[in-house]
């Protein structure tokens, strides 16, 4: 499967790879360089951007395989997802290196810039996922009903989760009662002391594999009742995806330690 998809979806599948690369490079990186921006490690958030890129790269990848019609489209959509994101690696990445937060720091009129410039790639993106929504929705996919159902509704939730992010962005900061920064949970870093946008944004993002995953899961083990379990799952996930927004607009944090 993954040659197939490799010579299928090439350039999405070899910019997934890179990242992949680059999230190795990054997660090394943070046991030489002690330097730290907000409390964390500078490399921890491009370790963890880079991984997520990936991760969406090769989802996007096999989403494009199921409809073989729009071959043509997908891969000028795989050319322009790739520039996409090379612009958000280069600002995630660069960023750290001047000492800089990349997200939400609008100190210099070259942070402004640059953070804007990221905002308007991500605009686009979520365009795009608006796009394949609608086109998911609208296509007869040759797939079991409850997978063709899970690739649809992880579509939809991942573009909850972009807007759900175009709000954090207009907040300029993920944190809600407290600062920026400060006492987290390991790796994810989410606050434990006040609200967290960014639990949310995560998990709108990753319902894109979560829905379908589970989707598969069900067709395997309980193909009777996959369709009614994959709807079932993917209205709780939502539900867990608008309570954590919620839970974080109120200024809670996901986990108190």
């Amino acid at each position: 499967m993954i040659r197939e998809l490799f010579r299928n979806q090439r350039v999405i599948m070899t910019a997934g790879a890179v990242s992949f690369v680059l999230f190795a490079a990054t997660a090394a990186f943070t046991l030489v360089d002690p330097t730290e921006i907000l409390g964390i490690n500078r490399w921890i958030k491009p370790m963890k951007f880079f991984i997520s890129i990936a991760i969406f790269l090769w989802t996007m990848a096999i989403y494009f395989e199921q409809i073989p019609a729009r071959a043509g489209l997908f891969r000028k959509l795989s050319w322009l997802m790739t520039a996409i994101f090379v612009i958000e690696m280069v600002v995630i990445a660069g960023q750290p290196l001047r000492g800089k937060t990349s997200h939400f720091n609008m100190g210099t009129p070259l942070d402004g810039a640059l953070f804007a410039i990221m905002g308007f790639a991500i605009a686009a993106l979520t365009l795009i996922i608006a796009y394949l929504t609608v086109l998911f929705f609208r296509s007869d996919l040759d797939l079991p009903p409850a997978v063709a159902w899970g690739l649809r509704l992880g579509l939809l939730v991942m573009l909850l989760g972009s807007l759900q992010g175009g709000y954090m962005s207009t907040q300029l900061g993920h944190a809600v009662g407290v600062a920026d920064g400060g006492a987290g949970l390991p790796i994810a870093n989410w606050s434990t002391t006040g609200g967290d946008l960014r639990v949310a944004h995560f998990l709108g993002l990753h319902g894109l594999q979560g829905v379908p995953i589970f989707a598969l899961l069900a067709e395997r083990f309980k193909p009777d009742w996959a369709t009614v379990a994959t709807l079932a799952f993917a209205a709780g996930y939502t539900a867990v995806f608008t309570g954590t927004f919620v839970q974080a607009l109120l200024g809670r944090p996901f986990l108190a330690l």
